[in-house]
């Protein structure tokens, strides 16, 4: 076995372990049939959350060993059968006032039926996760930069260098286009959105305070202490940023099949290899190494909030949200490769 294969199966040996129990036990309970849609689920989770990736790599380049480790341990049960099979589920019975053991019969008896209910469902989801998105892209853009990639966009804001006005005043505006035009009236979406800010708002502001006081404990040599809250923090909102990403990848699983549990396994093999990506971009340095990988991620992560925000009134296909944040990530990652090469010819003049 050559050295680049060692280093692959080094890498992605969790995601291969756990993609081969999941794949023989769905052949086990339902055939062979059914590998075919498991190997489509898992192509489109990955599709989807591309960028995902990218931004986890940076977020864990702050986290310590152990809570990497915890990220790709208990980071993929929660993807896999918390985000993925339980979250459905929850917010299907809170926003159609059910028990949630009458959704989950739903979800196995009459599974038409409970695909039904999740996309009565998903204006809701849409607007809890497009904020929260879009949050995410504004404050990236919203800070001063060393390096931009497409100036005439970028310099402005980082310009202004007011990250959580710009950040706020985006999400006070598209809540208010929730309310006036994309879901007129609607209490219940109205409320998701703003409740997608406060969710953002709330875990920046205790990273941040966790963060000072890392500060201030490693002085007195305690900094493990307070690293190991600041981690678990950051986790979360790892853990909420993959919960918002996999929205559309649920609901458009169902295009393929109305089987939630197979849904599950193919997403959340998906999910694992989504997370192996992570680790690897982060011990290679990808993200150094391609200085417009990130800013890329962001613009996939604001298109996809728009598009998300969008879809609570128009129809709009997931295919499109899934390939625009890869045709983005390319742009990025190719002008990111062109600018390596001229910095090398000029080194070698």
């Amino acid at each position: 076995m050559n050295k680049r294969a060692r280093n692959f199966l080094s890498r992605y040996k969790v995601a291969l372990v756990v993609t081969a129990f999941i794949t023989l036990a769905t052949f086990l309970i339902s055939g062979f049939s059914a590998l075919m849609p498991l190997l489509a689920l898992a192509v489109i989770e990955v599709t989807f959350s591309f960028e995902n990736a990218v931004i986890n790599s940076q977020v864990l380049g702050g986290m310590n060993k152990f809570w990497r480790t915890v990220f790709l341990t208990v980071g993929i049960a929660i993807a896999v059968f918390g985000v993925r099979l339980v979250l459905p589920l929850i917010l299907v019975s809170a926003t159609t006032d059910s028990s949630l053991s009458h959704v989950v019969g739903l979800a196995l008896n009459n599974p038409d039926e409970y695909a039904h209910e999740l996309e009565s469902a998903y204006p809701v989801i849409a607007a809890f996760g497009g904020v929260f998105l879009l949050m995410i892209g504004l404050r990236f853009f919203g800070e001063k930069k060393e390096v931009l990639w497409l100036d005439s966009v970028e310099a402005p804001l980082a310009e202004f260098n007011q990250p959580w006005w710009v950040t706020l005043l985006g999400a006070s505006a598209a809540s208010l286009v929730i309310y006036t035009i994309l879901a007129p009236g609607d209490t219940r979406v109205f409320v998701a959105g703003i409740l997608g800010g406060v969710t953002f708002i709330v875990i920046k502001l205790i990273s941040h305070l966790l963060m000072r006081r890392n500060l201030q404990l490693a002085r007195n040599n305690k900094h493990h202490v307070a690293q190991g809250w600041s981690g678990f923090v950051q986790f979360m909102y790892l853990e909420l940023l993959d919960a918002s990403f996999s929205f559309d990848g649920v609901i458009a699983a169902f295009a393929i099949t109305k089987d939630v549990l197979l849904i599950a396994a193919g997403l959340g093999i998906g999910a694992i290899f989504v997370r192996s990506i992570t680790v690897h971009m982060l011990e290679r340095g990808t993200l150094q190494q391609y200085r417009y990988l990130v800013h890329g991620a962001h613009y996939a992560i604001a298109s996809l909030a728009i598009l998300l925000l969008l879809s609570i009134r128009l129809d709009i296909p997931e295919v499109v949200s899934g390939f625009l944040g890869l045709i983005i990530i390319a742009a990025s990652f190719e002008s990111s490769r062109r600018h390596n090469n001229r910095e090398k010819a000029t080194l070698a003049t």
